[in-house]
């Protein structure tokens, strides 16, 4: 369809852009009521997340409405990994701007289209809206856990290992290099669209003492820990692991403990951060970057010295 045709009324928008993506489940009515029905699962919990994403804040207003549309679909994504749920569907909530027309809305519900089917998810309801300021987004996801397993941020305990499930550091960088803030040579793998670590999910919920997705920075979110579980977590980030993308970025920087801070608070990596005993951690495998200990807070070390961590990643007013 031509780019210049105009957007039909919210129904039609719904009809065309929407309902397909429903995928035919029952519990959506064809988003032609104002709700939708959840069944029951016997023997299983209902997990419920939320994100948002503001054009300009969390994406640049640039980007391309459909991985757009899959950056927003992977963070919830990732938030449920860090629970250890099985993806079931989502609710959306979209806020067009003027400028943000016909052809782009169909590339943004294509996006979704691609990823639902990649990750066996179905819309089961939400909202279309106009507005006047940026572009911007909310989605409701939903997935199940077996009754009682989901893994929380509260449940570290003192003698546990802290855990990270793969490279901190590139949402960071390619956020820069997307902001024209840093060179295109230190773009490592395509960070805006998130990998959530759902290949996680079964050995989190029978090892893992709490955990955390890494969206905010790894030091905020091993604090989202550490606050929840009422203990201390100390970390090293000599042992944090990066990508070669982020090495070949750090050589290049002459205060590497500030270079190494500076990715461990970046944000947007969605690895998850999580806790286990020793033998747990493992069975885990994963990168082992600290420990959890009595106190509160996290302490940061660098090559043996402490670092001051400040806020520790992104922070909403």
């Amino acid at each position: 369809m031509s780019g210049a045709e105009s957007p039909p009324d919210e129904f039609g928008q719904i009809a065309r852009l929407f309902r397909p993506l429903t995928r035919g489940a029952p519990e959506a009515l064809d988003l032609l009521d104002d709700a939708a029905v959840i069944p029951s699962r016997p023997g299983f919990d209902l997990v419920v997340t939320k994100d948002a994403l503001v054009a300009g804040v969390h994406f640049q207003p640039g980007e391309p409405p459909g991985r757009t549309a899959q950056r927003l679909l992977r963070a919830n994504l990732s938030d449920l990994a860090a629970k250890g749920a099985e993806p079931y569907g989502y609710f959306l909530m979209t806020a067009w701007p003027a400028d943000f027309g016909w052809a782009q809305r169909e590339a943004f519900a294509e996006g979704l289209r691609a990823d639902g089917e990649a990750f066996n998810l179905c819309l089961l309801g939400g909202d279309t809206v106009s507005i006047k300021g940026p572009l911007t987004l909310s989605m409701t996801l939903l997935g199940w856990t077996p009754s009682g397993a989901m893994v929380r941020r509260a449940g570290a305990q003192v003698g546990d290992l802290v855990m990270v499930s793969g490279a901190i550091g590139d949402g960071w960088l390619d956020w820069g290099v997307a902001a024209g803030q840093l060179d295109r040579r230190w773009l490592g793998a395509d960070h805006r669209l998130p990998n959530p670590r759902l290949d996680l999910r079964e050995p989190l919920r029978r090892l893992a003492t709490s955990a955390a997705d890494v969206s905010d920075g790894l030091i905020a979110d091993a604090g989202h820990i550490a606050r929840a579980s009422k203990v201390g977590l100390r970390l090293d980030l000599d042992r944090m692991p990066i990508s070669d993308a982020a090495a070949a970025w750090l050589a290049t920087q002459a205060d590497p403990a500030g270079a190494r801070l500076r990715l461990a608070t970046g944000g947007d990596d969605y690895e998850l951060v999580l806790t286990a005993p020793p033998a747990a951690a493992q069975a885990l495998g994963l990168p082992v970057i600290g420990e959890v200990v009595a106190g509160e807070g996290v302490e940061v070390r660098f090559a043996g010295a402490r670092l001051d961590p400040g806020p520790g990643g992104w922070r909403h007013a």
